[in-house]
């Protein structure tokens, strides 16, 4: 399961009831900003780091906010999925 936690500005992942990772974002207008995330190395090898991505990308757009990935696991996920490009900035000013 994946949540968007407001509270604390990121996503969260769960595998069961255990927190297994993260992506932290901060928001400039309708600009969201994912800085950084992370999943717990005892979580590896489930996919769980792409579900979280698909998630918080999805719910970003669906929210009407373009994405600044600064964290590089978001970038990494959004170069495999053009089709979110339209959505996507700061990537090629860098």
């Amino acid at each position: 399961m994946v949540v968007r936690n407001a509270d604390k500005d990121r996503y969260e992942v769960f595998y069961g009831s255990d927190l297994a990772g993260f992506a932290e974002y901060t928001e400039r207008g309708t600009e969201t900003v994912f800085t950084h995330t992370e999943v717990d190395s005892a979580f590896g090898g489930k996919g769980l780091g792409s579900k979280l991505a698909a998630f918080a990308i999805r719910d970003t757009v669906d929210r009407g906010h373009r994405i600044r990935p600064e964290c590089s696991f978001i970038r990494s996920y959004l170069e495999r999925h053009p089709e979110y490009g339209a959505h996507v900035t700061g990537v090629s000013d860098e």
